[in-house]
């Protein structure tokens, strides 16, 4: 199967940005120096790593695909995803099953918006405390801030404990 590059190479996921404007979502757009982890993204755009919403993609033991959201600054606890997808177990996607999920986004910077892909969106119970997010738009230089509510009212997005701290307790309840 062929994968589809993007027309702009490391320019912003264009369906994202339809997606965004026929939603009648207000955005703005940052252009940043190139970046691979959620936190180097964070501080790239002067954004507490607990603002930036990064996007994980799983798939369950039954071949569910799913788009999870957490804080940067969280971890991803893989039995809370698999409750939340009322699995067994579920696993990261490896690099070439994110290509093929999603063909235009570079690998690792899949926005948090799974109706572009056909996949449900789960975010953690942190992301909805927040007043505003900022996540990639399928670069490694570029990203999107957003009011967390409107994101919420046109992405389908449902909410679970997906992330944990040490001690067990849900990520979003700070201590």
């Amino acid at each position: 199967m062929a994968i589809r590059q993007p027309d702009m190479v490391g320019g912003p996921h264009p369906g994202l940005l339809d997606w965004l404007a026929s939603r009648e979502i207000d955005y703005e757009l940052h252009e940043h120096p190139e970046t691979f982890t959620a936190r180097e993204t964070a501080r790239a755009e002067h954004v507490d790593p607990s603002e930036f919403a990064k996007t994980l993609a799983v798939v369950a033991d039954d071949g569910r695909q799913a788009l999870l959201v957490l804080r940067a600054s969280d971890q991803l606890d893989l039995s809370r995803a698999a409750r939340a997808l009322d699995a067994k177990k579920v696993r990261l996607l490896l690099e070439d099953e994110m290509q093929l999920l999603d063909p235009i986004s570079e690998v690792g910077t899949i926005p948090p918006i799974g109706v572009l892909m056909g996949v449900p969106t789960i975010a953690d119970h942190g992301i909805a405390q927040d007043r505003e997010i900022t996540f990639n738009a399928g670069s490694h230089r570029f990203c999107v801030h957003v009011e967390r509510a409107q994101w919420q009212r046109a992405s389908d997005v449902r909410f679970a404990d997906l992330a944990a701290r040490p001690d067990g307790a849900p990520a979003w309840e700070r201590a």
